[in-house]
């Protein structure tokens, strides 16, 4: 009978891992003087939440918090820090920063894992496209940190110092499907699936006859647009249609698609940007119809955060972003998997 590999503490194991380990260290003293400089205040959230974020396809870990008086009160651990950093905006912090530890169930692959660190940053009264010169200075820093010229990850390179390209959705679909997305969205931004569906067989994808709009959409999107992102330099894609548009407002030029940019090197999606969403009403409409999709596929719903929407009423304008500091710091080190630039994997 053959042995499997060794555990993450095993002498041997630990001094293979360790300096991706030093790596990702150097990367993330890296990243706090990039903010301190830029005046951004470093703040900590609650991992114990109301309600661990609306997404549907996103999975919570649950527990219970029991009172001193033996009340038993059902908390999640946060997807991400979002609606907490958030209520910092509302509270009057103005540029923030943090280093969350969060958690997603039904997720383990090279690059997900269930405990992960996300790092998100908030400008007040800054648009979305002040996120994109942070993304293009941060992928540079991450080099340095890593000593690296060029990240590279299943045989796909990125130079990390080049200006990274601006490739709209609707662009990606046209030049990578053929497809014509914009043209499956009525003027207000409705979604035409089955004229998403047609496009899509028609570029010979595969359509089921219970596909959604969004799973379609989704599905193009992995099987024919993702691979070819980030490929000899970063890709932001941005613009995406305002029915994935999550936390993101709409663009004021196009109704049909949102403030909501993500950036991809060597194929690997490492950040999430919105132009934040303030209208308090169409998050909850949003929040609505994302639970009840949830409840249809998945026969659950989590509860939405009410002093999160209460906090929207008097939030500023801003910007915000959440960037997967594992997925950096493979790409920074060299790492092949996920597990090799985090300290303690879960078991």
């Amino acid at each position: 009978m053959t042995s499997g590999p060794s555990p993450w503490w095993h002498p041997t194991a630990h001094q293979d891992r360790r300096p991706f380990l030093l790596g990702r260290n150097r990367l993330l003293a890296a990243l706090r003087v990039f903010f301190a400089v830029k005046d951004f205040t470093e703040v900590e959230t609650a991992i114990l939440q109301v309600s661990p974020g609306n997404e549907t396809h996103l999975h919570a870990f649950a527990t219970d918090l029991v009172d001193a008086d033996l009340e038993v009160h059902r908390r999640y651990l946060h997807t991400s820090p979002e609606f907490a950093c958030k209520k910092l905006l509302a509270a009057g912090e103005q540029r923030i920063f943090t280093f969350a530890k969060v958690f997603r169930n039904r997720e383990r692959t090279g690059t997900h894992h269930p405990e992960f660190t996300m790092l998100e940053w908030y400008r007040a009264g800054e648009t979305y496209q002040a996120l994109m010169e942070d993304c293009a200075r941060l992928l540079a820093l991450a080099a340095e940190a890593g000593q690296r010229r060029q990240f590279s990850w299943r045989g796909i390179e990125t130079n990390p110092f080049a200006e990274p390209e601006r490739l709209s959705v609707a662009e990606a679909f046209e030049r990578f499907a053929g497809m014509d997305l914009l043209a499956t969205l009525d003027a207000e931004g409705a979604s035409d699936r089955d004229a998403l569906a047609a496009a899509a067989q028609a570029a010979g994808l595969r359509v089921a006859v219970d596909d959604t709009w969004s799973d379609i959409y989704s599905g193009v999107l992995v099987e024919r647009i993702e691979p070819h992102l980030g490929k000899g330099r970063a890709t932001i894609l941005y613009e995406y249609p305002s029915v994935e548009a999550a936390l993101a407002r709409c663009t004021a030029h196009d109704p049909r698609v949102s403030e909501r940019f993500e950036l991809y090197a060597c194929g690997v999606e490492l950040a999430n940007a919105f132009g934040e969403l303030t209208d308090a009403a169409e998050q909850r409409r949003r929040f609505e119809a994302e639970m009840e999709e949830k409840q249809r596929i998945y026969g659950e719903r989590y509860p939405i955060d009410e002093e999160f929407l209460a906090a929207l009423a008097v939030m500023p304008q801003a910007s915000g972003i959440a960037l997967g500091i594992d997925r950096l710091a493979m790409l920074a080190t060299g790492a092949s998997r996920i597990e090799q630039v985090i300290w303690t994997p879960v078991a």
